[in-house]
């Protein structure tokens, strides 16, 4: 690849408008957009891509998903970096481990997407301040152990305190002690809050169960 395609940028967005918008964001921080495409197929017929050291693309392509384009990115040697609406730790994830080196939510702002896009140019890895904290909750939720990861899953699901001692045959005051464990690993401040994070995970987990569409 020679000097001249060494910064060159390809968008992959089934948004026309989220297109246009990050090529004029790019273009006036001083990078060059040689193309854009809206789903997997047309990326890869497209005469810019091979020109191009890295490509910016979306999870959700229409009735397909960006991981598949991830990972042919990867083969011709162009490093990705995911633009998404999702910021789910699973889908995260998953993106990683397809190969893009870096993930930018799409609530955060340019800046974030800039120091990304500086970051896999120069060879580095970058992940937005939010990817970071899902990873890190993510991470916590994991050090839970297998009793106290079922009480925090029926948190989530709306049971009070009496319901979930019922369903494990343990006392309610065992079940606080539970908890009291739980926010300790969490970091939560107090029951309420706890209960709060298990909902929000758990509705998390629904959408986690069908992939980026």
């Amino acid at each position: 690849m020679s000097a001249d395609h060494a910064s060159r940028i390809f968008i992959v967005d089934d948004h026309p408008l989220v297109r246009d918008a990050l090529a004029q964001l790019l273009a006036g921080a001083g990078f060059e957009v040689s193309g854009g495409a809206t789903d997997v197929r047309e990326a890869l017929a497209h005469p810019a891509l091979a020109a191009c050291r890295l490509a910016i693309i979306d999870l959700s392509l229409g009735a397909e998903s960006g991981l598949d384009l991830i990972r042919r990115l990867r083969i011709l040697g162009i490093a990705v970096l995911v633009y998404s609406m999702h910021k789910e730790s699973n889908v995260i994830r998953r993106a990683l481990e397809a190969g893009a080196s870096g993930y930018v939510t799409k609530s955060e702002t340019a800046s974030s997407l800039l120091d990304a896009v500086r970051a896999l140019l120069a060879g580095a890895r970058y992940l937005s301040p939010r990817v970071e904290a899902a990873l890190r909750e993510s991470s916590s939720i994991e050090s839970l152990s297998g009793q106290q990861r079922q009480i925090y899953r029926l948190l989530g699901q709306g049971f009070s305190n009496e319901e979930i001692a019922g369903r494990l045959a343990i006392s309610v005051r065992t079940l606080e002690s539970y908890c009291v464990r739980i926010m300790d690993k969490l970091g939560a401040q107090g029951a309420r809050e706890l209960r709060r994070q298990a909902i929000r995970d758990a509705a998390h987990d629904i959408a986690d169960e069908a992939p980026p569409a």
